[in-house]
């Protein structure tokens, strides 16, 4: 499986932080920017060229941070292909249900409301939910066409 990563400024340093986990938990990770912290850069810069890749690939996933993930999210979806959702802590069943019923491809983390731990967390339940098919799959075509 590979991951994509891509963050702004607001998510550099937790963006770092799940790359060093995937890594050696043995994903094939391709980062996408920001590689150094600028509070100038702005989030669709790096995000659009990720998502780009998740939309047009299969076995891919990304995984997208910002200061609330909302932005980041916004301009991953304007990509044909992905379906992104944001995560900035609440309960865990959230990211269960993304995976299982929207066969989310792209996780957008919002790094001012979720500790470090907290996100590893949240990205191997992420990364280890199946997505259930069935009745959803109709559901998820619709949003391509």
């Amino acid at each position: 499986m590979k991951i994509v990563l891509a963050t702004d400024h607001a998510g550099f340093d937790l963006k770092n932080h799940v790359k060093e986990y995937l890594i050696k938990s043995g994903y094939q990770v391709e980062d996408f920017g920001a590689y150094e912290y600028n509070v100038t850069d702005d989030y669709p810069d790096f995000i659009i060229p990720a998502a780009r890749v998740v939309g047009s690939s299969k076995n891919t996933f990304g995984i997208i941070f910002g200061g609330s993930g909302q932005g980041e999210a916004m301009a991953a979806n304007r990509v044909k292909g992905v379906r992104a959702v944001v995560y900035y802590d609440g309960p865990k069943r959230i990211i269960k249900l993304s995976r299982k019923h929207n066969d989310a491809n792209v996780l957008s983390l919002g790094a001012r409301f979720i500790s470090k731990e907290k996100a590893i967390d949240v990205v191997e339940l992420w990364l280890k939910t199946p997505f259930e098919g069935e009745r959803h799959l109709q559901r998820i075509n619709k949003l391509d066409q």
